[in-house]
């Protein structure tokens, strides 16, 4: 089959694809409310968390922006994301405003807008019940610290001279900190509370608060979107006025960290469940993840990929270099660059040059193009093992190219290439767990959510594991049945 019999079934696909694709921007429900995109971690407990028992998105930061929206008049999309990707999402358009405990500080406010402070907190010091030698920041010089990497804290730790070990969350530091690899934490001394009362731990302690002045937490807004941050500034007046905001925060905090000088915090821990208990609520979570995320991802991807990949592999044979070239370049780029960096580029990149794609479009585009390009060097190799006989007896009896390779090689090259392209759709159900940093609500993210309030990785990670597993030998299954069906085209 020549490359431009193969045109119009790689069109419409694509065409199909590109059909979700809309610019991203600011919206408006049927009332006429503007519709507002708040960004926030979900694993951030107690700002910003997954409530174990309803599944619903909750926290202090939370509440506030919904005190905020019903103030303003907005109507609230919350869209969770990695804290490492949740400014990347803002510059991108793909959110609108930042709710989660974001630290004012000169570098931020040369790029963001910020409104008055929501929120004043302190740093301090975590280390090991075992750890006496680090007592201030000066200690941490030449430590390994566990930061979110681009947090106010991990420029903390840097500038004491400790060396940051980039993790997502605070769960995931003190996990690092309990298994002794690294040093010490710096976080929010309230996020440390309710980890500390959450878990009842005794293996980390707070040694000490950060030196310095206090910290201010607020909402970000684009630099452009200055009418947006009015609205909201307005609104936090009228909320610290009224008294909501103070009501807010005693709720989590039995405090008013909402002004300087709150007096003592106390935390009550956000989830303070068993292991039985995180597994058994986190089954139908990572389940649902797997229904709306990891499957639809993982058929469409493949779907489109394979249609990418039989264009680019026919292309690759042809004497035409118009059609070879290009092929050859887009599998060398595809082969030779990851995953996640082609995530980001279409997500996060093509923005700046105007182009907005949503995040199950965007996911699928880049998984697609990556399949495409693995899978373009299968069917060609699939065809080229196939033997020349077969060609000269299909022009022997009068057919033509197209009509050979329909009928004649094909066949015989897709019973070749069943169980290396096998092996390429099992990579991609576990590659669409990458989707979660352009904000898909896919399985692991669904695990993430569950580990992060929790601390239970293990038993939360492991149960995610079963469902990749499970679902890859499926697949397995029914690559055994297609590759005996296939068998009647041996020769």
């Amino acid at each position: 089959m020549h490359i431009s019999h193969i045109v119009p079934w790689l069109v419409v696909p694509l065409l199909a694809t590109a059909s979700l694709l809309g610019l991203s921007g600011p919206a408006h429900a049927a009332d006429g409310d503007p519709v507002v995109r708040v960004g926030t971690e979900g694993t951030y407990p107690p700002f910003t968390y997954v409530d174990p028992r309803s599944q619903q998105l909750t926290g202090f930061d939370v509440e506030v922006i919904k005190a905020v929206a019903k103030k303003a008049g907005w109507q609230l999309k919350f869209v969770q994301s990695p804290f490492d990707a949740i400014f990347p999402a803002l510059d991108a358009h793909r959110i609108d405003v930042i709710a989660n405990q974001i630290t004012i500080n000169p570098e931020r406010e040369a790029r963001y807008l910020f409104t008055q402070p929501y929120t004043y907190s302190h740093g301090v010091i975590v280390t090991s019940a075992d750890n006496d030698d680090i007592k201030t920041l000066a200690d941490l010089k030449g430590r390994t610290a566990g930061e979110s990497e681009t947090s106010n804290w991990a420029q903390v730790a840097r500038d004491a001279g400790a060396k940051v070990k980039s993790v997502d969350q605070f769960a995931q530091a003190a996990a690092l900190l309990v298994q002794g690899r690294v040093d010490a934490v710096v976080n929010d001394n309230i996020a440390v509370l309710d980890y500390l009362a959450s878990t009842g731990s005794t293996k980390i302690k707070i040694r000490r608060d950060v030196e310095g002045e206090v910290s201010k937490q607020a909402l970000a807004f684009r630099k452009s979107d200055k009418a947006l941050r009015d609205q909201a500034e307005k609104a936090l007046a009228e909320l610290r006025a009224d008294g909501t905001l103070r009501k807010i925060s005693e709720k989590y905090f039995s405090a008013d960290v909402t002004v300087p000088n709150s007096g003592k915090v106390k935390v009550k821990g956000s989830d303070t469940r068993n292991t039985a208990e995180v597994v058994r609520d986190s089954a139908w979570p990572m389940l649902r993840g797997v229904i709306v995320g990891t499957i639809p991802l993982t058929v469409i991807s493949f779907l489109v990929g394979m249609v990418i990949a039989l264009a680019a592999a026919l292309a690759r044979m042809s004497a035409n270099p118009l059609l070879r070239l290009p092929s050859r370049f887009y599998i060398s780029v595809i082969r030779g660059t990851p995953l996640l960096v082609q995530l980001f580029i279409v997500f996060y990149g093509l923005p700046e040059i105007g182009l907005k794609i949503p995040s199950y479009p965007a996911a699928i585009i880049a998984l697609s193009l990556n399949v495409g390009g693995y899978a373009a060097e299968i069917i060609r190799a699939s065809i080229l093992s196939v033997p020349r006989g077969q060609y000269e007896a299909a022009t022997t009896i009068g057919m033509d190219y197209a009509q050979s390779m329909r009928r004649i090689i094909l066949p015989q090259a897709a019973r070749i290439a069943v169980p290396p392209l096998s092996n390429t759709l099992l990579s991609l159900v576990k590659d669409t767990s990458l989707a979660s940093v352009v904000l898909v609500p896919e399985l692991l993210r669904k695990a993430t959510d569950a580990a992060s309030s929790s601390t239970e990785f293990l038993p939360v990670y492991a149960f995610a594991a079963l469902y990749y597993w499970i679902i890859c030998w499926l697949i397995s299954l029914a690559q055994n049945r297609v590759e005996a069906r296939l068998e009647r085209f041996a020769v």
